[in-house]
């Protein structure tokens, strides 16, 4: 187990280093140039060529990556090309926002696909089962900014209603900081819980069929002690190998969340330095959900030890 962490933890390193090449390259392909858009937005008196000297543009692209490269080794992440103000003091009050979504939607992803997954197999082909295996497929083809768009707009037409649009932190007034950020985890939660179900019905399914879940029956075992402490966790290896591909897509769901309903957490700060242009912000919030998706891969990789213990890390 530890030679194997240690392994992969080496290989994260050439992973993140890749990452730090294609985001550096890429967001300078995008259309446009933060020079030219200061220039226009706020009136800069220096000229295309001094400006771009000021914030360290005019040097070639590969002395930049170094210069860049040279400031992460050294903890020094950059600071924005707009406000002038370093990442810690641009993430300080973002990351707890996003950071209190991702984990509430990820718990309730969890509790909604194994219930419903673990209920659909037990009752497979009832009307329990056809039921929720619809429900699993239109939330899967329900976009959830569809679905967010339709609940502000609706019930603000209908009923003179809206969900709360203001961020309150938990610590100033948790209900209140509930009750805004309830709505947008059932958003990216449940659409994120869809593909699950489906797979844990599935694997559920055919782990029942084995034989010795057929002599834990025969053994007159409640259904509850057979299901859960005998299949389950071979049922979920890979359900979690499923879930760590699907992090990924709850953080790209949670960039248009934030910006639907106003929550101040990175998802809207990255579209805002896209916009902006802002290089040094968007290469480290990017190189930063890179961290998150590849830590969460070992993560659930270590987990299969623990759901399998016949499972050996060589």
């Amino acid at each position: 187990m530890r030679q194997f962490a240690a392994r992969r933890l080496l290989l994260m390193i050439p992973t993140l280093l890749l990452v730090t090449i294609v985001t550096f390259s890429l967001v300078r392909l995008i259309p446009g140039d933060v020079v030219t858009l200061m220039l226009q937005e706020q009136q800069y008196a220096q000229d295309i060529a001094e400006l771009r000297h000021k914030l360290g543009l005019d040097i070639p692209i590969h002395e930049q990556y170094a210069k860049w490269m040279w400031g992460l080794f050294r903890g020094d992440f950059g600071v924005s090309l707009w406000t002038g103000r370093s990442m810690w003091d641009e993430f300080s009050h973002r990351i707890p926002v996003s950071f209190e979504l991702g984990i509430l939607t990820m718990i309730l992803s969890w509790i909604v696909s194994i219930s419903i997954g673990v209920i659909a197999a037990l009752r497979q082909d009832t009307f329990i089962d056809y039921f929720l295996r619809i429900y699993a497929i239109g939330t899967a083809s329900i976009p959830s900014f569809w679905l967010a768009t339709l609940i502000i707009v609706l019930p603000s037409i209908y009923f003179r209603w809206s969900p709360p649009l203001e961020w309150v932190p938990f610590t100033k007034d948790p209900l209140a900081n509930l009750k805004m950020i309830a709505i947008p985890c059932l958003m990216v939660g449940l659409n994120g819980s869809a593909g699950m179900i489906r797979m844990v019905r599935a694997m559920l399914l055919e782990v029942l069929r084995q034989d010795y879940i057929r002599t834990a029956w025969a053994k007159g075992l409640k259904e509850s002690t057979i299901v859960f402490k005998h299949a389950m966790k071979n049922a979920l290896i890979p359900v979690v190998t499923m879930f760590g591909g699907i992090i990924g897509g709850l953080i790209g769901g949670s960039v248009i969340i934030e910006q639907i309903f106003g929550l101040p957490g990175m998802g809207r700060f990255m579209l805002q330095v896209v916009n902006q242009r802002d290089y040094p912000m968007l290469q480290i919030i990017n190189l930063f959900f890179a961290c998150i998706i590849v830590v969460s891969n070992l993560i659930v990789d270590l987990s299969y030890g623990w759901l399998d213990p016949r499972i050996r890390y060589r």
